[in-house]
């Protein structure tokens, strides 16, 4: 038998020391990054997210909330920066904040929350043709300020007066744009004071239309929407059916409370005659309310009591004194 030579022994030796591998049943499928031995990429560094800003707390009624209506009943006095303007007028400002609160009390005994009130005349009428000719004045900023400065002291609104004389409603209210901006601060229009060329306030009757009254309301609805305000009080006054004509015109508006303060003048029946001659078949959107003088009333008789008001229907959602 032959031998095997020398090279085929040698690669016959060879191939008996190869070592043969089991085959590797992942070979083919994606590889795990957390068991490959390969090395991993190093991980990028996490953004650092903003966090979203603290969204600012929505501006409220001095006594919390932001309607006016049904919860709360306004009660107040009107004047000015002297005693010849009401009884807000006269002493300590203070001192009347604190009148107002002890009438309030007693209007409360059917559950609504009083809120005080400082109706000041901010647009005063006069008899003369005044610097502009338009028979009235604006009281200064710094009498405004202090007011406002006051009334917050005891968490109340503040009421700007118009008596417009011979001016547009709209444009007297314009000018008191940046106090009006604040969340405890209404509008009160006096048409009584409001007269035409050639008049003067104080020897005629002033008057306005329903549409005059809805311009102003528009107005004051556009502040409320664009910064976001809590709702805000438009009285209206009138002791006369001649002071507003096409009052059917004065239409609802988002944000704006409609108040239609009744001024009469005399003893309780009269004022109560004057009442219902004026809240008749009043529109659902408007509410009402009713004025007390603490002078002209008395010299014709006694002051109405509180009990006396609120037995009045519709029942006032706002009472005054001046």
């Amino acid at each position: 038998m032959r031998r095997p030579t020398t090279a085929a022994a040698l690669a016959l030796l060879l191939s008996a020391c190869v070592v043969v591998r089991p085959a590797d049943p992942n070979a083919g499928q994606p590889t795990d990054p957390m068991t490959s031995s390969a090395p991993s990429a190093v991980a990028s560094p996490t953004a650092t997210q903003t966090p979203e800003p603290t969204p600012e707390p929505l501006a409220e009624l001095p006594r919390g909330g932001r309607r006016i209506f049904p919860e709360h009943r306004l009660v107040g006095f009107s004047g000015g920066r002297g005693e010849s303007f009401g009884r807000l007028g006269i002493g300590n400002i203070d001192e009347r904040a604190a009148e107002i609160e002890k009438l309030a009390a007693q209007y409360s005994r059917d559950g609504r929350t009083p809120l005080p009130v400082f109706e000041l005349i901010a647009v005063v009428a006069h008899p003369s043709p005044t610097k502009t000719g338009l028979y009235r004045t604006h009281e200064p900023s710094e009498v405004v300020d202090t007011f406002l400065a006051a009334v917050r002291r005891h968490k109340g609104l503040l009421l700007l007066n118009i008596q417009p004389g011979r001016a547009d409603f709209i444009d007297d209210v314009k000018a008191f744009e940046k106090w009006l901006l604040e969340p405890d601060v209404g509008l009160a229009l006096d048409p009584e004071w409001a007269v035409d060329g050639g008049e003067v306030p104080g020897q005629v009757i002033g008057s306005t239309t329903g549409g005059e009254l809805d311009s102003v309301a528009a107005y004051l609805s556009s502040l409320v929407r664009r910064h976001d305000l809590p709702e805000k009080v438009m009285v209206f006054h009138q002791f006369h059916t001649a002071t507003i004509s096409d009052e059917e015109r004065l239409r609802p508006h988002p944000g704006v409370v409609l108040v239609k303060s009744i001024d009469g003048v005399g003893v309780p029946a009269e004022k109560v005659a004057t009442w219902n001659r004026l809240a008749w078949e009043l529109a659902p959107h408007v509410y009402t309310g009713f004025k007390l003088f603490f002078e002209e009333d008395v010299r014709r008789g006694p002051l109405m009591t509180p009990a006396e008001v609120l037995a009045l229907r519709p029942q006032p959602s706002y009472v005054l004194y001046e």
